[in-house]
């Protein structure tokens, strides 16, 4: 009788620990989860269908406006493939160092419906190449 009962506390564990894993894989997944989409692919698509996304594109020169009560920028935001497709983007927070007009940059935010802007939450430069290390011959 005593082996019977210590196979189901361990069986009872083991679906506890299981369940436990599916909940912490399924939370993280659910509430991670961003688009990653490139200008184009985001202005074909309304705010609704875009929600929370990544956008990959480059800085356009002479379109970036630093806010004068702080911390963010203001800039547009051109596709990589195809320089006529641009987004505004607002962004308040601290501005990488290498940020700067021709800069491959990823936003990640939403759309907002009012001023039809991105408003993004996070701002991130490609690093440059000249922190890239050198071929040697």
């Amino acid at each position: 009788m005593a082996k019977k009962n210590g196979k189901s506390v361990y069986i009872a564990a083991l679906l506890l620990f299981m369940g436990g894993i599916g909940y912490l894989l399924f939370s993280g997944f659910s509430q991670n989860s961003v688009y990653f989409l490139e200008v184009s692919e985001a202005l074909a698509m309304t705010p609704d269908q875009l929600g929370s996304a990544r956008l990959f594109g480059t800085v356009k020169a002479g379109k970036i406006e630093r806010h004068e009560e702080g911390l963010g920028v203001t800039f547009i935001l051109e596709d990589a493939n195809d320089k006529k497709l641009v987004l505004p983007v607002v962004y308040n927070g601290a501005v990488p160092d290498t940020f700067k007009a021709g800069a491959e940059v990823i936003v990640e935010g939403n759309i907002d419906n009012a001023s039809k802007a991105f408003q993004a939450r996070t701002l991130m430069t490609k690093c440059p190449s000249k922190y890239e290390k050198k071929n040697r011959e």
